[in-house]
């Protein structure tokens, strides 16, 4: 069985790989979502694993639950610059106020990046 680091690592691999593969988008999404699901089932305080599936969910439209995932990571006191651009993207696809989201972005701006974490797709444009 492989450490959760190297499944955070694999993930991270696929995920880069479902832009190369946009006709197994959906397909690709399941299978990130549900190896997410399984490493949080084995640590469900894993905050690379929530902010992962929070970025899926961003990317699959479904920002509710996008949120869930990435103020769970919060919660836990994650310091992932990837945390904070995620919600930042996930609430300007909410359409929040600015004043939230520019204050993650801010945030953000002193952290450092996980290297088994990814940020949420965004286009400025899809609004």
């Amino acid at each position: 069985m492989n450490s959760i680091p190297q499944r955070l690592e694999n993930v991270k691999k696929l995920q880069a790989k479902r832009w190369e593969n946009e006709d197994h988008w959906d397909t690709l999404n399941d299978l990130l979502v549900k190896e997410l699901d399984e490493i949080l089932l084995i640590e469900p305080e894993n905050t690379s694993a929530l902010i992962n599936i929070g970025a899926i969910y961003s990317d699959m439209g479904e920002n509710e639950k996008a949120l869930d995932y990435l103020k769970m990571a919060l919660n836990l006191g994650s310091e992932d610059k990837n945390l904070f651009v995620n919600l930042a993207i996930v609430m300007v696809y909410m359409e929040k106020h600015q004043s939230e989201y520019l204050e993650y972005l801010e945030e953000a701006e002193d952290k450092v990046e996980n290297p088994l974490t990814f940020k949420a797709y965004f286009d400025p444009q899809s609004h």
